[in-house]
């Protein structure tokens, strides 16, 4: 699809839907207020319940991503889960992730969120004090190491959802959660920590940014912000007291690897000097078998997806090759990053 083609869609959030049970929350007229200026002056349509939009058949995710809707909802049932095993917990043995938002702004041609929906409208969850009284449930237990921004980008949703903020706000009290934001965005977080509230969950909240070359930006990460930019965000955030982690994660495997991937080291390595980096994550690129059969029928065009991968225990990945990547960028960052510091995925 061209620019021009593009023309034809609507703005992203220009449309937005209520459930009926979300109307009376507090958070709904917050929402709405701030996404007020994407709607351009449309009423919201109320629908009785999420998934009669979110989960209807015969939908085009590729094209809704052209114009996403916002779904406003109240989520019921299980609000946190366990980590999953293609994930990385970071040392840590109680890991939890949880989701306020379905679905990501941003769209990167790898995303496994294409295979785990059928829409890529997004739902924001309004009953937030649920989640809280959950996370609290288990912190009675046990310390938490929550993952709040797997399936989406807070951050880069914050002027809209206010979500970070809220978040911190009842963090700060709770010393044995230690959470993590994982980000493509240069959303400026220091904003986050003027309010009182919500400096004592500063130092326990790992702003992760995933980093990628310019090149795999500009081809595969769709709408993110620029290498340089989440760079500078991260060195904001660092100063304003967040630790922070590097994430090479996914890495992909395009001509003359060892050349797009040192530089790109060299240069993230360069322009970090002197910056405290908590740990680094690295992992090549692996991804559930069914859902990387549904994005391969989405999007048969995609020379990324159409690898001829390994299967192992229904996870698709480069194999022996994408061990040779991992261990490539490990060596990179010999000598920057401690060895004990440097965390990898198990494909």
């Amino acid at each position: 699809m061209n620019c021009s083609e593009k023309n034809f869609y609507n703005p992203p959030f220009s449309r937005i839907y209520i459930e009926e049970e979300a109307l009376a929350c507090p958070k709904t007229a917050d929402l709405l207020s701030a996404a007020a200026k994407y709607s351009d002056g449309q009423a919201p349509i109320i629908i009785r319940r999420y998934m009669d939009m979110f989960g209807r058949p015969h939908q085009s995710f590729s094209a809704q991503k052209n114009s996403p809707a916002l779904i406003l909802a109240v989520k019921h049932g299980s609000l946190l889960y366990p980590g999953a095993n293609v994930c990385q917990s970071f040392g840590n043995s109680h890991f939890y992730y949880t989701s306020f938002v379905l679905n990501c702004p941003f769209w990167c041609e790898y995303c496994y969120l294409q295979g785990m929906y059928s829409s890529a409208n997004l739902v924001l969850f309004v009953n937030l004090d649920d989640y809280f009284k959950e996370i609290s449930i288990l912190l009675s237990k046990h310390p938490v190491y929550l993952c709040i921004s797997y399936d989406t980008d807070l951050l880069a949703l914050e002027q809209i959802t206010g979500f970070v903020r809220r978040y911190l706000e009842f963090a700060a009290g709770r010393e044995s959660l230690v959470t993590e934001l994982r980000t493509k965005s240069a959303f400026p977080a220091a904003q986050l920590t003027a309010p009182a509230g919500t400096a004592a969950a500063v130092s326990r909240t790992v702003l992760a940014y995933t980093l990628s070359p310019e090149s795999i930006i500009s081809r595969f990460e769709h709408s993110t912000a620029p290498l340089a930019s989440r760079l500078s965000a991260l060195k904001a955030a660092s100063q304003a007291g967040f630790p922070v982690r590097l994430c090479f994660d996914p890495l992909l495997r395009v001509p003359d690897f060892e050349q797009v991937y040192g530089n790109f080291i060299d240069e993230v390595r360069a322009a970090l000097d002197g910056v405290p980096i908590l740990d680094a994550g690295v992992g090549a690129f692996r991804i559930s078998d069914s859902y990387l059969k549904q994005m391969r029928r989405s999007f048969p065009g995609s020379a990324l997806l159409q690898y001829p991968f390994e299967n192992t225990d229904h996870v698709c990945h480069y194999g022996t090759r994408g061990r040779k990547m991992i261990e490539f960028v490990k060596q990179r960052l010999n000598g920057w990053i401690p060895e004990e510091k440097i965390y990898t995925a198990d494909f």
